[in-house]
């Protein structure tokens, strides 16, 4: 399995917490040395593990918050 490298830049929250510690945050994270993303994923309590997740560009995360606020709650 081919090793990759993270680094998560920036933390702007919490949007859930599981039971067994882990917790889905939306972070900012450079991926292998790439330029920094915004990120919705799960990390374990120590951020050594993460789960699937999904990557913006911040036009993206733009394009989502717009969406996000015109959705009728």
């Amino acid at each position: 399995m081919a090793e990759f490298k993270f680094d998560v830049v920036d933390s702007f929250g919490t949007l859930s917490q599981a039971e067994n510690g882990w917790s889905k945050q939306l972070t900012i994270v450079s991926w292998n040395d790439r330029e920094p993303k915004y990120d919705i994923r799960s990390w374990s309590p120590e951020r050594k593990r993460m789960g699937r997740g999904v990557t913006f560009s911040k036009d993206e995360l733009s394009s989502l918050k717009k969406l996000l606020n015109n959705m009728p709650v």
